[in-house]
């Protein structure tokens, strides 16, 4: 009885098996005709879940099948297959290559894709998923995808697919199924849904599912808009710490010294080729540890830097105290001649600096927000290096010392603290801190001699603004002024946005011309 039981069940799988097997008749129905009747053959195969069919749809996709009056052929390297049977076979002279159009080509890798929705991976099931979003299928893949659906466990893909399903609804036959279509897709904020639902109520006859379509038409495209509100806020930001870490090294040199360093941006193009070598010098005796090279460009950055101000200090600025134009003088002087310095050892072209693997790509928050990796660590390093200024500042010997020079630098004199030695290590601190943010920036693009230029007036700015010394000031002005210049941007254009920030400046230094945050000390008052 046992033997019995055993050979039925073998032979109701083996006739199991052989009803999902892809029948000559289906592989050459897939393979040979009229484009339309290839693709519904092609669908009608796909709606009943055949495992055989995603061998055949990829060596169509792959060019490898040949066609003989007896057979459909699949040459896999130096086997000829049958595609129905999966025998070996001969390669006959006669047989002919199939050619698939674009029409055909598209059929077969949306096919494809919608056969690995069934793949036990997640990982494979949401890569075809992302694939078929980029991809052009129609309502005769609906049962295919419907079956999809059933079988999904993940509940964030099994939404997806409620997406897509809901996407092919729109060109459903029936009314009632556009209008539920359009009712599932009102809870959409993807900007592939809002051109598709414009497609659709441009040309739906139904008075009903048009209505329908242009009330999910107006939910997507008021979560669409806060996306990108979001987003300018988010670049905003990015930019704001950007200007925090060029304008906070000029924030302690301009509040300490009265220095008006013009060359303050060519010291963070030091920074940002100091990381250029850093990189470098990882590739070729470090390759394994690549990924890590930035934690020894922060401080290698901070150090040329640092080296290259205490020199400038030294030589040239410490003879121009109290003569601010000579100052912008010989500083913008300086800054030609490390820019032409920059020229000479690296080239006048753009450097590239790589991001590591783990700055790369971003956290995708909505279908028209992604917060870049390298932008995040941008403004979280921005935030930690204020912290480590504002404790020096705050908490060190050293700080006091700068706090009691900015007061009062002849009562600082009186009391033996040496001016002099203090004005090269707060202007070396700026100057590091400017390195900082060179290095910074290469994350965000290219290096090269001209990189300071662009936000030396900015942060002089921000400087200004702020209150003169005042790191608290600094903050708010830096994030500020970023985030009201990307709104500006988005509604009047770079240029525009540019003079319009420079009109608020000018306009809120006349009514309040000590800035945000006024200095507090015997020489505020003077």
């Amino acid at each position: 009885m046992r033997r019995l039981l055993t050979l039925g069940l073998g032979l109701w799988l083996l006739l199991a098996a052989q009803a999902q097997a892809l029948t000559p008749a289906q592989a050459r129905a897939i393979a040979a005709g009229e484009t339309d009747e290839r693709v519904a053959a092609l669908n009608a195969v796909a709606a009943a879940g055949d495992p055989a069919l995603g061998p055949f749809v990829q060596a169509l996709l792959d060019d490898a099948v040949k066609l003989t009056p007896q057979a459909v052929l699949v040459v896999e390297g130096d086997q000829v297959l049958d595609a129905a049977t999966r025998l070996k076979a001969q390669l006959p002279d006669d047989a002919e290559d199939v050619v698939n159009n674009n029409r055909m080509r598209a059929a077969l890798q949306s096919a494809a894709a919608l056969l690995k929705l069934f793949s036990p991976q997640l990982d494979e099931r949401a890569a075809a998923l992302a694939e078929l979003a980029r991809q052009s299928i129609d309502a005769s893949q609906l049962p295919l995808l419907d079956r999809a659906l059933s079988s999904e466990t993940d509940p964030t893909l099994k939404t997806r697919l409620q997406g897509l399903r809901a996407m092919l609804m729109l060109d459903a036959p029936d009314a009632a199924q556009r209008r539920e279509a359009a009712a599932l897709l009102e809870q959409s904020a993807e900007s592939g849904v809002s051109s598709l639902l414009q497609e659709h109520i441009a040309r739906e006859p139904d008075a009903g599912a048009k209505a329908a379509m242009q009330m999910a038409l107006t939910a997507v495209e008021r979560r669409l808009a806060w996306g990108e509100r979001l987003g300018l806020v988010f670049t905003g930001i990015s930019l704001g710490s950007i200007l925090l870490l060029v304008a906070l090294g000029l924030a302690i040199s301009y509040g300490l010294m009265g220095v008006i360093n013009m060359a303050h941006g060519e010291l963070m193009m030091v920074g940002a080729y100091a990381t250029y070598l850093v990189q470098n010098a990882f590739r070729a005796w470090w390759p394994g540890a690549f990924d890590y090279y930035v934690l020894l460009a922060i401080p290698a950055s901070f150090l040329a830097a640092a080296l290259v101000g205490a020199v400038l200090e030294r030589s040239v600025i410490r003879w121009l105290y109290g003569r601010p134009l000579e100052t912008l003088l010989a500083t913008w002087g300086i800054s030609l001649v490390l820019m032409q310095g920059a020229r000479s050892l690296f080239g006048a072209q753009n450097v590239p600096v790589e991001n590591p693997a783990w700055l790369s790509g971003g956290v995708a928050l909505m279908s028209n927000l992604t917060l870049p990796y390298n932008r995040l660590a941008i403004i979280v390093f921005a935030f930690l290096v204020l912290g480590g200024v504002a404790l020096l500042i705050a908490k060190t010997r050293l700080g006091l010392f700068v706090r009691g020079v900015t007061q009062n630098r002849r009562m600082a004199a009186c009391m033996g603290v040496n001016t002099a030695r203090i004005d090269t290590y707060a202007f070396s601190l700026g100057a590091g801190i400017a390195g900082l943010a060179g290095c910074a920036l290469s994350q965000v693009g290219n290096v090269g001699p001209d990189l300071g230029q662009s936000y030396i007036v900015d942060a002089f700015m921000v400087v200004v603004l702020g209150g003169v010394g005042q790191l608290a000031g600094t903050v708010l002005a830096a994030l500020g002024l970023g985030v009201l210049a990307k709104f500006l941007e988005a509604s009047a254009g770079a240029v525009l946005a540019k003079i319009m920030v420079l009109l608020f400046i000018v306009v809120f230094i006349q009514k309040r011309p000590q800035g945000l945050f006024a200095m507090r000390g015997r020489s505020a008052e003077a």
